[in-house]
């Protein structure tokens, strides 16, 4: 596990497990919030993000947390040895994406890019989880899994089995 590609729908915990995977093994981590965003939260253009995005893939080891452009996204399957798929039940994708907007009223969340609205963001995240199983659905997954005789892929459906993940990690079940 040297190159890690961390993505799923909004709400679903891709930036704690991130965080956590990345102090557990020391791989350094990159939020594609803050790759996509500027510091005062609007777009970054397209070839700076794409230039950002090539270097960071270029590297020995990283952790790529989100999808971003569709474009990105793929390359990003290619090149990771681990693919991490969290596909946690809608309603607590949705109750996720409502905590975080409730905490966001009063302090920033964690990693949010600076600039940008808690509540445009929100907002984004519902519309985004109204699409989603157009994209995220069997037949990613089916495609995912072809993924598995080259690559490490790991599906994460429940809190539990997330937290199952990092203990193999810890317990050097899962190899870093």
């Amino acid at each position: 596990m040297n190159r890690v590609a961390i993505f799923g729908k909004p709400g679903n915990g891709k930036s704690t497990l991130s965080k956590r995977l990345s102090a557990a093994t020391g791989i350094p981590l990159h939020p594609l919030d803050s790759i996509v965003y500027a510091s005062d939260g609007s777009l970054v253009a397209r070839d700076v993000y794409d230039k950002t995005h090539t270097n960071i893939l270029e590297a020995e080891r990283w952790i790529i947390e989100g999808l971003g452009p569709m474009a990105s996204f793929h390359q990003r399957l290619d090149v990771a040895d681990t693919l991490v798929y969290i596909d946690l039940p809608y309603p607590l994708s949705y109750w996720w994406v409502t905590k975080r907007f409730l905490k966001g009223s009063f302090v920033k969340p964690e990693g949010w890019p600076d600039g940008s609205s808690v509540l445009k963001g929100t907002i984004q995240s519902y519309k985004t989880l109204r699409r989603c199983p157009a994209f995220w659905n069997s037949e990613f997954e089916s495609k995912l899994q072809e993924r598995s005789n080259a690559k490490d892929v790991v599906i994460i459906k429940s809190v539990a089995q997330m937290n199952q993940f990092i203990d193999s990690v810890l317990s050097g079940k899962v190899g870093v």
